[in-house]
């Protein structure tokens, strides 16, 4: 007969795994994800205005390498980069909130 494990909550999963917030492991952990959603989004975003990566990186100055590597969540990636790969090469507008 199979053991039943605990559940737990996300937030403890991370706990567990990572650490609590504001520890070294956890925080890199949390800029490491805030970078994969980013990616994700510019991924979604060129997919959506039907461009290659290739493409992108030609409007918006850039090498289709550094696009891989931003849509791979492996690049720290500067705001004034972000907003040319929007901006100049989705053409879309960038909004960014802190709350």
């Amino acid at each position: 007969m199979r053991k039943k494990k605990n559940i737990t909550t996300f937030e403890e999963h991370l706990e567990k795994r990572y650490g609590k917030i504001g520890t070294p492991k956890r925080d890199e952990f949390e800029r490491n994800s805030k970078s994969f959603i980013i990616g994700e989004m510019v991924k979604e975003a060129r997919l959506g205005a039907d461009l290659t990566q290739d493409e992108l990186a030609e409007k918006s100055g850039t090498k289709k390498s550094y696009i891989s590597r931003i849509e791979n969540g492996r690049s720290d990636i500067m705001l004034t980069t972000l907003f040319k790969i929007i901006e100049s090469g989705l053409g879309r507008q960038l909004n960014i909130s802190i709350g």
